[in-house]
């Protein structure tokens, strides 16, 4: 079975060998993208000959994150990868923020949904009872989703599972992954277009984001920092292309330490958008409301106040069956 280095690049990088395609011994990831593609591609155009519109920026983004892939893992990105700890690191970034991401925007479980056949025992009915079962409702908790985000960095560079996962090819299309698969359950519930076992308000959303932002920078800090190698992997790519280890890590270190910046930043202005969008709903659906009881609710509510300023319990109880009512509308 063939190690990393054996069938990684052994020419120095620039931007053509980088851009080049270049699949792993056996390109799981190309074909899994590919089939995707054309899942999603069928879908939509299902919807269209029965009428229904579908998003084309959904569309635009779920194959922007299909790119995204595959200019990580099938060309020669995904083979310098195994030479380069700054390439594998930027492999690492994309896979777990950026495609992430990117697929989620482009709902394809909503999509799925709105074009699978069958009722409960067919194709649709089995995937509502995944999105509902407790399994995947333990998945996408943030106190799973967390520490499996932050342990793809932690525990894996800071310990021999990186290495052992780096000596075979199946290791590394695994750990490649882990990477993605991570991704798309931490930022799923984030993203939340598409339904989830676990919806989260918008506040919670915000809090969940950022919640792993200093850890990931200290990671970065720590790697940029180290004196030695943070993993043994890497070690012989000192001298290799007269690229020290040292300045290779620095340069890692500094992939990890920055490039959540952006995902994060865009998430944050999504988010924010949603909730003003939301807030207004909600006081558009109040303005419906007043029109329609001639603002009952406000006069009620005063008078309720007046009520308990006054001590009146008669009062009190003349007033809140009106209120419960008003609400109850």
């Amino acid at each position: 079975m063939m190690t990393g280095p054996m069938w990684a690049p052994t020419q120095a990088p620039d931007l053509q060998r980088l851009l080049a395609f270049h699949p792993q011994p056996v390109p799981l990831f190309p074909i899994a993208c590919t089939l995707a593609l054309i899942a999603y591609t069928g879908a939509t155009i299902r919807l269209h000959r029965r009428g229904d519109r579908w998003p084309v920026g959904r569309t635009l983004a779920f194959i922007g994150g299909l790119i995204s892939v595959l200019a990580v893992t099938g060309t020669g990105i995904g083979g310098y990868g195994m030479r380069l700890f700054s390439v594998h690191m930027f492999q690492h970034m994309v896979l777990s923020m950026l495609s992430p991401v990117l697929l989620l925007l482009g709902a394809p479980i909503t999509l799925a949904l709105r074009t699978l056949p069958g009722g409960r025992r067919g194709p649709r009915g089995l995937l509502l009872s995944i999105l509902h079962s407790r399994a995947m409702r333990l998945l996408t908790s943030p106190l799973v989703t967390i520490p499996l985000f932050l342990g793809s960095l932690y525990g894996l560079y800071f310990t021999t599972l990186f290495d052992v996962a780096m000596s075979t090819w199946w290791g590394h299309d695994w750990m490649l992954a882990h990477f993605l698969t991570v991704g798309l359950l931490f930022f799923w519930p984030i993203v939340a277009i598409d339904p989830s076992p676990r919806r989260a308000g918008h506040g919670l959303r915000l809090l969940e984001l950022l919640a792993t932002t200093p850890f990931h920078a200290f990671f970065g800090i720590a790697v940029m920092m180290s004196t030695h190698p943070v993993v043994g992997f890497f070690r012989h790519s000192s001298g290799i292309w007269r690229i020290s280890s040292a300045g290779d890590q620095n340069t890692a270190g500094s992939i990890a330490w920055a490039f959540g910046e952006v995902p994060t930043a865009i998430l944050v202005v999504l988010i924010a958008v949603s909730w003003a969008k939301t807030s207004d709903r909600e006081a558009r659906r109040h303005d419906r409301l007043a029109d329609r009881t001639g603002d009952r609710e406000l006069h009620d509510y005063n008078a309720y106040l007046a009520a308990l300023a006054s001590g009146s319990a008669d009062g009190l109880r003349r007033i809140e069956p009106a209120q419960r009512h008003v609400r109850s509308s």
